[in-house]
């Protein structure tokens, strides 16, 4: 199972914050994001798609600190541009959040990102 803070605090949020490297700057750059999770991997839709900048930071570089509340977690992204795997994400999303809300704010829908939890064995 992974890290039970952050676990708890992911299944009590509809939003958390993530930090990414910026780019060019190389600065710590923190953004609140929408997201789903499920057991162990915590699944991200950049709302401009491809296009959006924090998206575009973490092609550069993975680092991304995952924080819900006072839980927090330093990690690294995988980027998704297969089309069934970004679908899959779509879906969840429109089940968490409506799909209306989804059309209304997410105007890219090319990319996604999933964000592995690490594991902890007792």
């Amino acid at each position: 199972m992974a890290d039970d803070a952050l676990t708890q605090a992911l299944q009590k949020r509809r939003q958390i914050s993530i930090t990414v490297i910026g780019r060019r700057t190389g600065r710590s750059i923190k953004i609140p994001v929408w997201f789903v999770f499920d057991e162990n991997t915590l699944w991200l839709l950049p709302v401009s798609g491809s296009r959006t900048q924090w998206y575009r930071n973490l092609e550069k570089n993975r680092a991304i600190t995952i924080q819900a509340g006072s839980a927090q977690g330093d990690l690294r992204a995988r980027l998704l541009k297969n089309a069934p795997a970004v679908r899959k994400v779509i879906r969840g999303f429109r089940d968490k959040y409506t799909a209306e809300q989804i059309k209304r704010w997410y105007t890219g829908l090319d990319v996604a990102v999933q964000v592995p939890l690490p594991v902890h064995t007792t």
